[in-house]
């Protein structure tokens, strides 16, 4: 009928559109911007991925060679009883927590696995008088030496190497983050001077 309002038609679909989960073309957008804004995110999680895998991995094997050193050590290293050849020295402060910490070098005279007497420099507890009696570890050469690492040593000896190994990956990603952001500026400032090669002369023209 005549005066009837016609009946609302959607809009007729844009062409070209974009789809709304995609961003618009951006003629000014160079291949280094889209790699420089991929950059970050790309290596951040390539990062998050391979510090635990590294720091694990280092860990383990520090642990494994830690473990046979422990155990070597264990068969090779004695604690045996050492005779005082000269008194050690007596702490200033008798008594105190330092005091009973506190090892001084003297000479010191025992009998070696070899069945030798030998006299050697070891550190002995404070005070000790001459011909009095400590104890040391040696090795199987009669050389005054360290106790065997212990399972606590061990256990932090790996988490160190483990630690370290993490911190090395995230210096590498930051180098590799810089080197390649390097790398993309300086061809940014090579296409701007080929570009205002080609630019220049129109501009400095005469007329």
């Amino acid at each position: 009928m005549t005066g009837e309002v016609p009946r609302a038609q959607p809009p007729p679909a844009a062409v070209g559109r974009p789809a709304p989960w995609r961003r618009p073309r951006n003629p000014l957008r160079r291949p280094t911007d889209v790699a420089r804004a991929w950059l970050g995110p790309v290596l951040a999680v390539v990062l998050l991925a391979a510090t635990p895998t590294v720091a694990l991995l280092v860990g383990d094997a520090a642990h494994h060679r830690l473990g046979q050193d422990a155990r070597q050590q264990a068969r090779t290293r004695q604690h045996i009883e050492v005779v005082l050849v000269h008194a050690a020295p007596r702490h200033p402060e008798p008594g105190s927590d330092e005091a009973r910490a506190a090892r001084y070098p003297v000479p010191v005279r025992f009998t070696g696995p070899d069945g030798r007497v030998r006299t050697v420099e070891a550190e002995v507890p404070q005070g000790l008088p001459t011909g009095s009696t400590a104890r040391v570890w040696v090795d199987d050469r009669g050389r005054v030496t360290e106790p065997p690492l212990t399972r606590e040593q061990v256990r932090n000896g790996a988490l160190g190497w483990g630690l370290v190994a993490a911190g090395a990956v995230a210096l590498a990603g930051a180098a590799a983050y810089s080197a390649v952001r390097y790398e993309l500026e300086r061809r940014d400032l090579a296409a701007w001077e080929t570009a205002w090669a080609r630019t220049a002369p129109r501009w400095t023209s005469s007329a």
